[in-house]
């Protein structure tokens, strides 16, 4: 199945949006036409991707097949209206593991303040998956000597600064986001990997706090001449 028409993805968006705002349209609902389509695809892209070894190649499977679900979550974020969605959720995930973080932040945005869930085979919850997903793709482009947007990592501490997260994932995203801000603002920088280490005394950030430390004082030594 291809949403391969403007009209087509619109009355999809369209039927999405209705769905969202009856009661009851969470998971075990009946799902309307338009929907159910989509849930099959979706089985037979998680197949598909189930048969792909590499993770690389997992991703830009993802990247191809997304685009035919996103008139069915354009319609749900325009309802804004809650409700189980395994669609709304599964690009979600999908979004982060192609480096779509606007997507997966305006998704995961919704996800929690509608308290969504995710599918069953997923072993995390919307925070842990959102914090633990991004802290890693920006350490993953540190070791590459990559730049990473910090406002996406500002955001995503920010949305889910109140929710119940296992402290060594919290202090992964203090650690990338210490390491992101030490050469432009050493202050809040040295916080946030001192709060890392308060997380996890494991996160590995002593001698980045002994780093910044020195420079700090470094830096006002010299204010002091």
């Amino acid at each position: 199945m291809t949403m391969s028409t403007p009209l087509h993805r619109h009355r999809l968006a369209a039927e999405a949006a209705a769905r969202a705002q009856r009661p009851a349209s969470g998971y075990g609902a009946e799902p309307t036409q338009g929907q159910a389509l989509l849930l099959a695809k979706l089985i037979e892209d998680r197949r598909t991707l189930k048969s792909i070894k590499s993770i690389e190649q997992k991703a830009e499977a993802k990247r191809r097949m997304l685009p035919e679900y996103l008139a069915w979550v354009e319609g749900v974020l325009v309802a804004d209206a809650g409700g189980e969605d395994e669609i709304v959720t599964t690009c979600m995930v999908w979004s982060l593991d192609t480096g779509d973080f606007e997507r997966a932040l305006t998704l995961g945005d919704y996800c929690l303040r509608h308290d969504l869930k995710l599918p069953e085979h997923y072993q995390r919850d919307v925070a842990a998956l959102l914090v633990e997903q991004i802290a890693d793709a920006a350490k993953a482009a540190r070791a590459l000597g990559e730049p990473f947007d910090i406002e996406v990592i500002e955001r995503v501490a920010e949305l889910t600064a109140e929710r119940d997260i296992h402290d060594q994932i919290r202090a992964k995203l203090h650690k990338e986001t210490g390491l992101l801000l030490e050469a432009e603002q050493p202050d809040p920088a040295l916080w946030n990997l001192k709060r890392a280490q308060a997380l996890n005394a494991s996160v590995g950030v002593k001698k980045d706090i002994e780093r910044i430390e020195r420079a700090i004082a470094k830096r006002e030594a010299g204010a002091q001449h």
